[in-house]
Parts: C-alpha cells; sequence; structure tokens
C-alpha cells in the first residue's frame, strides 16, 4: 500500500515535470527563432558566425539541424494557421467591411471637394435674390445650390471607378476608363465643361491611375507564375499605357527568368553524355529565345528600336549559352583530342539555332565563332592523335601489304555493299592500314568543319598528318640517316627499315596509294555537293577531275608532291647503290671506255656490267611493282622512269667522268665510243620496251651521246667513221635484252613479234644515231 501510495504521490509530480520540460522547449524554440524574425537578419553573416572555425563534420551537423530547424518552422506555422482560422475569417470580413467604408467616406470627401471647388469659381445658386441691382438681401439667400452636370458627376466618380477595376485587375476596361477620361479631358478643355480646379483634379487622377496600372503591370510580368497569354496580355497593356521600352524589356527578361528557372533541373555531371546535355540545353534556350521572338513580332511588330533589342536580348543569350555548353560538354572533348563527340555538340547546337532563322534571328555564326575554337583544339589533338599512332605502328611494322582485316570497319557502309566493296580492297602494310582507319574514322562527321569554315584548315592538317608518315616511310630506306636532318616533324621517331627491294616499293605502294585515292576520296566528305558520288560503293571508279573543287584538286597535288619525295629519295638510294660500291668507289667510270682501244684482246660486244645491272634492277621492280600496283600500273612505270632517269642524269651531271672524257692523258678511242654507244642504245631499247621511255630521257641521253661524240672529233676522227650501222648496235641490244631477261629465240631464228623484246623500233635507234651525229 506505501508502495502504491508513494507511486500516486509521485505521479502529478511528473506530469506537471513534463508539462514544465514542454514548455521550456517550446520557450528554447521561440527563442532560436527569434534571430531569423528580425528585420536586419543577415543571413550570410549568420552563416559565416557559425561555420567560420568549424570542421566539416561539424557543419553537416549544423546542416542537418538547419534542416531540422526548418520542418519545425512549418509545422509550428501550419499549427498556428489552423488555431487562429476563425480569427483570421473573422479579420478578413472586418477588413472588407472597413474598405467599403472607407470607400463611402471617399465618396463623400469627394462630394465635399466638389462642392468647396464650384463654391470657389462663383457657382451662381438658385436661391440667390433678384433684385433689380443684382444686390443680395442678406435674409433672402437661398440654401440651394446648382444641381452638378452629368460631366462633372462623372468626373467625380471616375476615381473610384478606376480603382476598382485595378483592384480586380480588369486591365482591358481600366484602360478603357483611362482612355475616356483622356477623352472627357481633351473635350472639357475644348469646351470648357470643367472647372479649372475639377479638370486638374481629373488629369491628376489619370496620370496617377495610369502609373499604379503600369506598375501592376510591371509587376505581373515578373511574376514566374505569368506565362502565356496572361504575360502578353500584360506587355501589351503595358504598351497601350506609352510606356513601350518599358514593356519591351519586361518581355524580354520574363522569357529570361522563365528559362533560367527551367534550367535549375538541368545538372550536367561528369559521367554525362554532352550530346545529351547540349540538345536539352539548347531547347530550352532556342525555345525561350523563338518565343520572345514571336512575342515581340505579335505586340510590337517590326519596329527597328524593339527588333535591335531583341537581337541583341538573344545574341547575349546565345553567347551564355555556348560558355556553358564549352564549359561542360565541348571543354572534355575537345582536350581528348574527340572531333566528334565535339562536332556533335556543336552540330546539335547549329541544328535548335538555325530554326530562328525563320524568325529573322541569324545566329549561327555568334555560335561558330565561339565554337571555333573548341572544334579547332579538338581538331589538332585528333590529327596529333593519328600521326602518333601511326608512327608507334611503323615502328614495328614489317613493310608486307596485307588487305586490311576482314572485321575492320568499312564506316558508312552497308552490308549489303561490303562484301562487293572487298574486291575493291587494296594491300597497305599495318601502319598504312591504321593511318587510313584513323582518316576514315576522322571524316566520319564533319559538317560542323564545313559550317565553321575549317575546311581548308581541315585539309592543312592532315597533309601534315601525312607528309609526316612520309617522313617516316622516308627513314625507313637504307642510307637515309644522312638526310634525317632535311626531314620536318619526323623528330627521334623510331622506323623499322625495310630492307629488302620488295618492303622498299611497299613502302611507295602505302604512300602512293593513300594520297592518290584513300585520302583524297575520304576528303570528297568535305564537299558535300560530291559526296554522293564518292558513297556509293557501286562506282568505285577513279576520281574524275571536274567532281573535285580546285581546293581539293591542289591538296591532291600537295599530297603526290609528298610522295614525290619519297619517290626521290628510293631512286636516289638505288642509283648510288648501282654506281658505287660500298668502299664509295665508282663502277660508272671513263677508263671503262677510254682503257679499251689499249687491250689488243678480241671484244665480245655487249652491255657494260652497270647498264646490265641497271637493266637487272628494273626487271625485278617491275615484277615487285606488278603485284602492289595492281590498277595503278601507270605509278609503277612513272617509279621505273624516274630511276632509269636518275642514273642517266647522274652520268650526265658528273664532270669528273667527262673531265676524263674531254681532257683526260688518254683521248677516247673508236671502241671506246662505240661502246658507250652501245650502252647508251642499250638503255633507250630496254626503257621502250618496259613503256618508260619519258621525253626527258631521250633528250638527255641525245645529249650525252652528242657529247660523248664530240669528245672524240677533238681526236681530228669522225665519229659516223667509226660507228657501226644501227643494225648491228639493234642487234646486240636484243640479244643482251633476252640473254639478261632468259627469254630464248624462237627456233628459225626469228624473233616473236609478239614478245616484248621484239618491240624496240629501227626507226628509235636511228633517231639515236642521227641526234649523235648532229
Amino acid at each position: 500500500m506505501a508502495s502504491a501510495k508513494s507511486s500516486r504521490s509521485r505521479a502529478p509530480h511528473s506530469g506537471a515535470s513534463a508539462k514544465g520540460n514542454a514548455k521550456d522547449a517550446g520557450a528554447k524554440f521561440e527563442e532560436n527563432l527569434n534571430v531569423f524574425k528580425s528585420d536586419n537578419f543577415d543571413a550570410d553573416a549568420y552563416v559565416q558566425s557559425k561555420c567560420h572555425s568549424l570542421n566539416e563534420k561539424e557543419i553537416r551537423h549544423l546542416c542537418s539541424y538547419l534542416v531540422d530547424l526548418k520542418r519545425a518552422s512549418a509545422e509550428e506555422m501550419r499549427r498556428s494557421v489552423y488555431a487562429n482560422y476563425k480569427a483570421f475569417i473573422r479579420t478578413s470580413k472586418e477588413i472588407s467591411d472597413l474598405e467599403g467604408e472607407l470607400s463611402s467616406m471617399r465618396n463623400l470627401l469627394s462630394t465635399q471637394a466638389t462642392l468647396v471647388h464650384n463654391l470657389a469659381e462663383g457657382v451662381h445658386i438658385d436661391s440667390l435674390s433678384d433684385t433689380p441691382d443684382g444686390s443680395a438681401t442678406t435674409g433672402s439667400l437661398s440654401d440651394e445650390v446648382q444641381e452638378p452636370s452629368d460631366v462633372e458627376k462623372w468626373s467625380t466618380e471616375f476615381p473610384d471607378f478606376v480603382d476598382v477595376l485595378l483592384a480586380e485587375r480588369r486591365i482591358d476596361e481600366a484602360l478603357a476608363c483611362l482612355d475616356e477620361g483622356e477623352r472627357v479631358v481633351s473635350e472639357a478643355k475644348e469646351k470648357k465643361t470643367l472647372a479649372p480646379a475639377m479638370l486638374l483634379s481629373l488629369q491628376t487622377t489619370i496620370t496617377e491611375r495610369r502609373q499604379r496600372l503600369a506598375d501592376q503591370l510591371a509587376e505581373a510580368a515578373c511574376q514566374p507564375s505569368t506565362r502565356g497569354a496572361e504575360l502578353r496580355a500584360a506587355i501589351s497593356a503595358l504598351k497601350k499605357l506609352g510606356d513601350g521600352p518599358r514593356a519591351h524589356s519586361l518581355l524580354l527578361n520574363a522569357h529570361y527568368q522563365r528559362y533560367q528557372y527551367n534550367m535549375q533541373s538541368l545538372r550536367p555531371s561528369s559521367t554525362s553524355y554532352g550530346g545529351a546535355y547540349t540538345a536539352a540545353l539548347s531547347q530550352l534556350v532556342f525555345s525561350a529565345i523563338a518565343q520572345a521572338a514571336s512575342d515581340s513580332l505579335a505586340i510590337f511588330g517590326k519596329e527597328t528600336a524593339y527588333t535591335s533589342e531583341l537581337v541583341m536580348w538573344a545574341t547575349k543569350q546565345t553567347e551564355a549559352f555556348a560558355v556553358l555548353v564549352k564549359r561542360h560538354a565541348l571543354a572534355s572533348s575537345a582536350a581528348a583530342g574527340g572531333l566528334r563527340s565535339a562536332a556533335e555538340c556543336v552540330q546539335i547546337a547549329l541544328g535548335h539555332c538555325s530554326l530562328l532563322e525563320g524568325r529573322g534571328l541569324a545566329l549561327c555564326p555568334v555560335l561558330l565563332k565561339l565554337f571555333r575554337p573548341s572544334v579547332e583544339q579538338a581538331l589538332d589533338a585528333n590529327l596529333k592523335r593519328i600521326e602518333e599512332s601511326t608512327a608507334a605502328l611503323a615502328a614495328a611494322d614489317d613493310w608486307e601489304l596485307t588487305y586490311p582485316p576482314t572485321a575492320g570497319r568499312l564506316s558508312g557502309r552497308t552490308s549489303a555493299a561490303s562484301s562487293g566493296m572487298m574486291a575493291y580492297q587494296h594491300k597497305l602494310s599495318s601502319s598504312a592500314h591504321r593511318f587510313n582507319s584513323m582518316v576514315q574514322d576522322f571524316f566520319e562527321d564533319v559538317g560542323p568543319l564545313l559550317s565553321m569554315q575549317l575546311g581548308s584548315k581541315t585539309l592543312d592538317g592532315l597533309f601534315q598528318v601525312f607528309n609526316s608518315y612520309v617522313n617516316m616511310l622516308i627513314k625507313a630506306l637504307p642510307g637515309s640517316m644522312e638526310e634525317e636532318a632535311n626531314f620536318e616533324g619526323s623528330g627521334n621517331k623510331i622506323v623499322r627499315m625495310a630492307e629488302t627491294e620488295a618492303q622498299q616499293i611497299a613502302l611507295l605502294a602505302n604512300a602512293s596509294l593513300l594520297a592518290d585515292e584513300l585520302l583524297p576520296r575520304a576528303a570528297m566528305k568535305l564537299s558535300p555537293l560530291n559526296q554522293a558520288n564518292y558513297n556509293d560503293d557501286s562506282r568505285r571508279r577513279p576520281m574524275d577531275r571536274q567532281n573535285r573543287n580546285p581546293e581539293q584538286r591542289e591538296w591532291k597535288r600537295r599530297l603526290l608532291n609528298s610522295v614525290d619525295r619519297l619517290k626521290d629519295s628510293f631512286c636516289r638510294q638505288h642509283a648510288l647503290d648501282l654506281i658505287f660500291t660500298e668502299e664509295g668507289d665508282s663502277y660508272l667510270t671513263a677508263d671503262m671506255y677510254i682503257n679499251m682501244d689499249g687491250n689488243m684482246d678480241e671484244i665480245e660486244w655487249f652491255p657494260s656490267p652497270i647498264f646490265q645491272e641497271l637493266y637487272a634492277k628494273l626487271n625485278r621492280m617491275a615484277g615487285i611493282a606488278a603485284d602492289m600496283f595492281v590498277g595503278r600500273e601507270r605509278f609503277a612505270t612513272l617509279l621505273l622512269m624516274r630511276l632509269t632517269e636518275t642514273v642517266i642524269l647522274w652520268l650526265s651531271e658528273d664532270q669528273t667522268f667527262w673531265d676524263d672524257i674531254e681532257e683526260g692523258p688518254r683521248p677516247l678511242g673508236p671502241l671506246g665510243l662505240q661502246q658507250f654507244y652501245l650502252d647508251m642504245k642499250f638503255v633507250m631499247c630496254f626503257a621502250s620496251q618496259g613503256r618508260y621511255l619519258s621525253r626527258n630521257l631521250h633528250r638527255v641521253v641525245n645529249d650525252i651521246i652528242s657529247k660523248a661524240m664530240a669528245a672524240f672529233a677533238t681526236t681530228g676522227m669522225d665519229p659516223d667513221s667509226v660507228l657501226p650501222e644501227d643494225d648491228w648496235f639493234n642487234e646486240i641490244c636484243q640479244d643482251a635484252i633476252e640473254k639478261l631477261s632468259g627469254k630464248p629465240k624462237i627456233a628459225n631464228g626469228e624473233r616473236d613479234l609478239n614478245s616484248p623484246t621484239a618491240s624496240v623500233s629501227a626507226q628509235s635507234i636511228s633517231s639515236v644515231r642521227s641526234h649523235g651525229s648532229s
């Protein structure tokens, strides 16, 4: 019992304690909120005071505390509203009644004011005495006043009527009422139907109400909830009030605030796709600009002042949009060399922006100017990546030509065309395949490059990359290390040497195929008008000159000139290998001709060994080139032509050789002249047979023969008297060609007229001799 009693005695005390704790907590909560209720509350200063010395954990705790405080405050407000709801309704009703009484008082005061004004202006009172002299007797005055006119009554009621329309936001009626007031004022001035004081009062009322309506409309236009027809109505009304510039600025600002509010939900992240972010942002920004342009045209028409402001505002928004796209989408793509990603972002933005051109806003040039540096950065980085990747493969390239991997990408081609295209695939080495593949990827999406006028820069950059690759191919030639200092952009890149003739010709196959067909075909994507002709796999034909614009023709010429450098290095190396021994001694000296006349042994007439080796080398290279230059036989022919010219030009320009022939201690004798003449005719024969007898080679050989015959003539002998007939030289040359090529004569002693060895005409040999004689 004692225990129960004790428990009961403690129960009221515990309840009181709990009630006291709740009261204390409420008081403490109210105290915590007091700091926020002050009119001078500074949020920044409050945060600084709390977070100045807090660490991360304490800041997180403070944030959590503020969130709890916000929730408690919202709950307290909800409870307060419901607890005083009846009082709120009652107060609202009293306020409404009070407004009615104030309106009545205002009417009474207006009536009193009208009366005072009328008295002040000397309004006649009907009750005045009409004595003959016009004087009034004090006791006979009447208290009746003349009844006010309709205009005066209207003027008296006008302020209240307008105030009601403004309070109820009946904009159109308020505008009509104010216009009516202006009309009444104009008529009153003309007909003098209102006293000056009342007229002034009416004018003041109209001015004040116009300003109040303008402020009301401006406030409505600035509200985020005011949209569409409501916004246009407010702006149109403000324009009708005569404040057009302000109305137009408010219209543009309203659209700006709206899309800024919508952008709050657009949060780019480091993992987000740049194209998706650009598309979403473009939709927001350019839709807002388009709607602003439509509203401006509908309300303000094509007035120059408003059109100019719209253009400047749209340009500013476009520039701000470009900054965001560059920061959140283009920057990373450009730095990483992602030309396709950067181009796609630009293409998306330009696609949305170009839709504004129908509304008279050509903003694409603004975007292009702002995006150009980022795209140029991506372009340069992408070209650099192509160069470095190709150089890395060139260091391990075995210079064996193969078809591209069947699993490789056939960009932009359908599966139906893929099988047919395989028949037209060309052989390249691994580094050239990689180079070509990366270039094809590079040109996948070049639309923005064209619109940004980067076509020339793209072609120039690609030429520089190709030129760098050609420099590496030149370095792969044996004996090219002495010329390495002449290479531009080659740096210290390591390249695997091409040891065999087949590998060295493969270098030329790589460069010539890339420059003559693959790169120009890919670059045709920079010419949209001709693009279709080169995307059709069913018509894989060489490019027609008329299908390429002058810029691309010039670009291809530069590519081929770069290949010519490789060709010259190739021919120079093989010519030197042919002419000189490993010790640096020349196989082609004047002694081999001058010393023949001192030898009493019987001579077996045959071309000199160095020209036999030249013919053998050309034959070997012709066989290799036939396999490597399928469909491009002309390039192989030009290569052999260049090599032959290089050897003969060296002979023509070797001053030591000619000094010994013309001024040596021993003159050139008849046998030496015959051997020299035979060697030159042999060159003419096999060059003509191989169809690489160029006009230049023909001219140089004739000049050499004339020079040798002139040197012989200084001995006092006639060169023609010691040279056999043409048939003799022709027979020896044909026999030499047949022996060196391994092609025997026909059994009856007649040559096969269809064989290549029988293609040298006696007329050509006669021409050589006639030139030599002259």
